[in-house]
């Protein structure tokens, strides 16, 4: 007997000003399968999925959700008909507990008939399922990003879902928590749920998925088993060309001491001490909560350090804020770049040259053509895909908004750059230029301090690896000497 359909999407097109976001896409859905959907950011995704939610609504064709047929439909009757969304931004209320979080509408609507204990028994019911130890009661604000990510699941569950669509799931999970998700989603698989898995990390999608369909531009590309593919085949497809070199080769630096850290502690962080050369890309590896990101605040001042030093060329320098940073040449290339690191409703020009306005400027008055020049070299130099510099960043792919972020740093003239997750939430091709822009970079005489929760990244594009682990660093490996095995028992504390 054929696998049942379950979704059916049939040339769905949506248009945005200016934009064809969906160009008559079809793609069938079956029960009980996982169903991986791949693309560059900008290829439609994110549309596809919001479009199924009901969260916009289509311009023309069909959605068909379990034999219904809708040329339009609204979030409660996608729900109705058992379709969930986690997103990547999750939506939680941090200061209610798990389990009024799991039942919060029925407890909105029909508080008179649900106790807290009630509410409480009937969460325990369904977190059981998952065997994951979470207490109904605790508070979600002091869950770990793993732990809210099964309350999300849970949510849908207890729903009754029928498919649940999962946006970059694993993002900022760490190896054992990414394990549990794919523990979670085989349940739920057994269970005839239909899951549609959207990310960017393709040993991800090799290992759980059982189909992958491939967006481009707004357009279907193909629907393929995934036993009868591979990792290069759907790159060439995701792209539309052929991408050879993951990670550009790389001359080993030999350049003179940039950076020079002795005994820094704050920030979570205790007696780190090392040094970083002219052109060189020093990967620094950890845990979650290892304090990788509280260091690269450290350096850039964006918290004061409670005692140590940091010499910069030879001379000390007292960072004490990000101004003290940006002055001594140092660039923060923050993971958080729609939070911190950009202004979204600003223009791609706007951004780039924010950090070095008094310096165009003469009187409060921008030399505005200053501002082009600048902007136009480093759009130009970087390859940031804008139809326009005056276009406001939010509508940059995520790709294209961290080449803004760059180009930031950049035209701040910074000797030493570091890069929290520089690829975090980016498809392959924006990271393979993200990649070749370090390396160009490094080439340059640019010290490159990058942190990484990917293990391929760490060892494809580091010159040497320091490895953290609670506030301190756990130990160095050099690259003659690279081994996942090493890093991941330093980054634990087993060695």
């Amino acid at each position: 007997m054929d696998p049942k359909v379950v979704l059916s999407l049939e040339n769905i097109t949506k248009r945005y000003p200016g934009v064809l976001a969906l160009n008559k896409v079809s793609i069938n859905f079956l029960e009980g399968e996982v169903h991986a959907l791949l693309g560059e950011n900008g290829a439609g995704k994110s549309t596809l999925i919001k479009a199924v939610a009901g969260a916009i609504d289509i311009d023309s064709g069909l959605i068909t959700i379990n034999g219904h047929a809708f040329r339009k439909i609204s979030p409660h009757i996608s729900r109705e008909l058992g379709v969930e969304v986690i997103y990547q931004e999750f939506n939680l209320v941090p200061a209610l507990s798990v389990a009024e979080n799991i039942f919060l509408c029925e407890k909105n609507e029909q508080s008179a008939l649900f106790s807290a204990k009630d509410i409480e028994k009937k969460a325990a019911a369904v977190l059981a399922k998952f065997d994951v130890g979470l207490s109904p009661r605790s508070m979600v604000q002091d869950l770990s990003i793993a732990e809210q990510q099964i309350v999300e699941i849970a949510k849908a569950v207890s729903k009754k879902v029928k498919i649940l669509i999962m946006d970059e799931p694993t993002a900022p999970l760490t190896v054992s928590e990414i394990e549990l998700m794919f523990k979670i989603i085989k349940q739920l698989k057994e269970q005839g749920v239909t899951i549609i898995y959207i990310s960017h990390r393709l040993e991800e999608v090799f290992r759980i998925s059982d189909r992958v369909t491939v967006l481009r531009d707004g357009c279907f590309v193909t629907t393929v088993n995934t036993a009868d593919t591979n990792r290069q085949e759907l790159i060439n497809l995701m792209v539309g060309r052929e991408l050879k070199e993951t990670y550009p080769a790389r001359i080993k630096p030999q350049g003179e001491i940039a950076l020079e850290v002795t005994n820094l502690s704050g920030n979570g962080n205790r007696d780190i001490s090392f040094a970083a050369r002219k052109g060189e890309i020093l990967g620094i590896a950890g845990l979650v909560g290892a304090g990788r990101t509280e260091l690269a605040q450290l350096l850039f001042g964006a918290v004061p350090a409670e005692r140590g030093e940091i010499v910069i060329f030879g001379s000390p320098a007292k960072i004490s804020s990000p101004l003290d940073a940006i002055k001594h040449r140092i660039g923060f290339l923050t993971e958080d770049r729609k939070g911190q690191g950009l202004f979204l409703d600003m223009s791609v020009k706007w951004n780039i040259v924010f950090p070095i306005l008094k310096r165009i400027s003469k009187h409060s008055i921008v030399d505005t053509q200053k501002e082009e020049e600048i902007a136009s070299h480093y759009k130009e130099r970087i390859n940031i895909k804008t139809p326009s510099l005056n276009q406001q960043v939010i509508n940059l792919s995520g790709g294209n908004q961290q080449k803004v972020v760059l180009a930031k740093s950049l035209a701040a003239e910074s000797d030493i750059l570091i890069f929290d997750e520089p690829t975090r939430g980016i498809d392959v091709g924006a990271k393979q230029e993200i990649y070749h822009l370090m390396t160009e970079l490094a080439g340059d005489g640019k010290t490159i301090l990058m942190i990484s929760s990917d293990m391929e990244e760490l060892l494809g594009m580091s010159d040497r690896i320091l490895v953290m682990c609670e506030g301190k660093l756990a130990g160095e490996v050099h690259k003659e000497n690279f081994n996942q095995r090493v890093i991941l028992d330093l980054a634990s504390g087993s060695n």
